[in-house]
């Protein structure tokens, strides 16, 4: 039985990938992880925030910055250059350590480290690049034209800049979720991964304040990526691996009946140990082996919708189904 798979355009062993969390930026973990079976893991991402905060923790800055010059200039960059060189030295590591491919993750909000990092991510060896572009409909003063420009320009310029396959994490809010994902697809983009992680806000009545509510994501979630998965696989022209909610190996089964090349996970690690993606490969195998499917090709996509009008018929007869029995 082959549950090998592929993944941004590379052969994988299993469908099961670890996505970007806390888990990936250690060494021995990414190996138990690579025992366990993972197909791939994505590194921690790097978010160009935590390199700012670098620079402000490290320059001990007492003074308003123009009183520095052009010497603040250079310190930052020093500062800049040393936390990337810490990931990039991490990567390099990995590589040599593992053998599963291994993707780094970036989450930016400048153009310029957009293309920086990417670079010196090929540079240090990465087998992929997934880039996560967290622009959320908050400003009243930005269209969802604008944001789709911004995902345009970024997916194009580092699709000139580097030469690794490039997957795209998005989130769950977009008026033309279907329309967008084909024309993202479109743009020569290996993969596209539904959906990144939000942190939910959450409210403490007695400190009347917003506080951050469960890190981890719930089995909720789940319904909302298996939507998704079974509305998009047969109309984009790349890879979907799926992600929110993963919990169980029944969960992976049913993203790949909707078309998921790969599922990501992460919480459900966390709650079960590293050892869990394990047990995720081995209910996917006893299953495919109590429905003799010799391999994942037999089934991928076999529930997955396949045209607009069929879509809205079929959403709109289960709906009436359901309520008819309530």
């Amino acid at each position: 039985m082959n549950i090998g798979t592929q993944y941004l355009g590379l052969e994988i062993k299993s469908p099961v990938v670890v996505a970007s969390c806390g888990l990936s930026r250690n060494l021995d973990n990414l190996k138990r992880l690579e025992d366990a079976g993972a197909g791939a893991i994505v590194l921690k991402s790097v978010f160009e925030e935590e390199i700012i905060f670098d620079i402000k923790r490290n320059t001990h800055v007492i003074a308003p910055v123009n009183n520095y010059g052009v010497s603040y200039d250079y310190i930052s960059r020093q500062v800049a250059d040393d936390s990337m060189q810490r990931y990039l030295d991490f990567v390099a590591e990995a590589k040599r350590s593992l053998s599963i491919p291994l993707v780094s993750s970036i989450h930016c909000y400048s153009y310029e480290n957009w293309v920086t990092y990417a670079k010196q991510i090929q540079e240090a060896g990465s087998d992929a690049l997934e880039i996560n572009i967290s622009l959320l409909p908050y400003e009243t003063s930005v269209s969802g034209d604008d944001i789709a420009r911004t995902f345009n320009d970024i997916v194009l310029t580092l699709k000139k800049v580097t030469t690794l396959p490039i997957g795209v994490k998005v989130g769950a809010h977009f008026t033309d979720m279907a329309k967008f994902m084909q024309q993202l697809s479109w743009m020569g983009v290996q993969g596209i991964t539904l959906f990144a992680k939000e942190m939910p806000l959450d409210v403490d009545i007695e400190a009347e304040e917003i506080k951050y509510g469960r890190h981890f994501s719930h089995p909720e979630e789940f319904y909302n990526t298996l939507l998704w998965v079974t509305l998009l696989s047969k109309q984009v022209r790349c890879g979907i691996a799926a992600s929110s909610g993963v919990s169980s190996s029944d969960d992976v089964v049913k993203l790949i009946l909707a078309g998921a090349e790969t599922v990501q996970v992460a919480s459900c690690l966390y709650q079960n140990g590293l050892d869990y993606v394990r047990q995720l490969n081995d209910g996917l195998g006893q299953w495919m082996q109590a429905k003799g499917y010799d391999s994942l090709s037999q089934f991928r996509g076999k529930l997955a919708m396949k045209g607009n009008e069929k879509n809205s018929l079929q959403l709109r007869t289960q709906f009436m189904a359901h309520y008819d029995d309530v």
